[in-house]
């Protein structure tokens, strides 16, 4: 899919200095809270383009941004941006401008095929907000809902797939359902809500998506794997869906691993 001036008019609102100036203001705050760690960043190909694919954690308030851009700026410096994609609902407000010049590009085929074929690396969440309030008892699935729409973006743009998966922010609050069947009974499906989450956390105990609670420190660590050369694995004409199966497995077989290194629940 090529890309148009229009989406590379997108990509081109990204601001390297701005970028920094948020992340040395903000990203010191959210390393400290979570004691995050982010493992393997050798992992990404030190050139070109490339789609990183992660698992979304923590409701409302997911640090997964704000914990993998700054380790990954931390590492390359500011001359191959990370572009992440977003919910065309982020753009709605008056963080317009600050989330384009950070990076964040609404969702599209089209804005990740310009940035990818920038050479830049995007951050993709596939699962987006149903992943993010999955349920704490499922806390540690791999879970996209189905979409598979990353694999045609990786394969259109000639790209690796780097999996990358996070573990903690699930235990920030806990989560109690991610409420499809309220929204569904509310009519909220119209107006394309899917999900209507119930949690219960610090300080104002249930939620049902308002208020929202304050993230506890649960511990976040998050790992790059190795990247998916899908052409090299799967054939000239992979299977999107065999593509997609295979990342999942590579991407539960890790979060199990971390799971499994894990003592007791926040303290990591």
């Amino acid at each position: 899919m090529n890309a148009t001036n229009s989406d590379e008019r997108e990509i081109a609102k990204w601001d390297p200095a701005f970028t920094k100036q948020v992340i040395d203001t903000v990203a010191p705050a959210v390393r400290l809270w979570h004691r995050a760690e982010v493992r393997h960043l050798d992992n990404l190909p030190a050139a070109g383009g490339a789609l990183v694919v992660s698992n979304h954690s923590g409701g409302m308030f997911t640090p997964d941004v704000f914990i993998f851009s700054p380790a990954y700026y931390d590492a390359f410096d500011y001359d191959r941006p990370v572009y992440t994609l977003g919910h065309y609902g982020l753009f709605m407000g008056p963080m317009d401008g600050w989330l384009r010049r950070l990076g964040v590009i609404e969702a599209s085929r089209e804005n990740a095929a310009a940035a990818l074929h920038s050479g830049a690396v995007v951050l993709v969440f596939p699962g987006g907000d149903y992943d993010s309030y999955r349920p704490t008892l499922g806390a540690n699935t791999v879970d996209f809902n189905g979409r598979t729409g990353y694999v045609r973006t990786a394969i259109e743009a000639g790209v690796p797939i780097v999996p990358t998966v996070s573990i903690g922010a699930q235990e920030t609050q806990l989560f109690l359902t991610r409420g499809n069947w309220l929204a569904r009974k509310l009519g909220l499906t119209k107006a394309r809500m899917d999900i209507l989450p119930v949690s219960f956390g610090f300080p104002f105990g249930l939620s049902v998506l308002f208020p929202p609670n304050v993230p506890l420190p649960a511990k976040v660590v998050t790992e790059v794997l190795e990247p998916i050369d899908v052409v090299a694995r799967f054939g000239d004409d992979p299977d999107v869906a065999e593509v997609d199966e295979y990342v999942r497995s590579v991407m539960q077989a890790a979060l199990d691993r971390l799971a499994g290194q894990r003592r007791l629940p926040i303290l990591g």
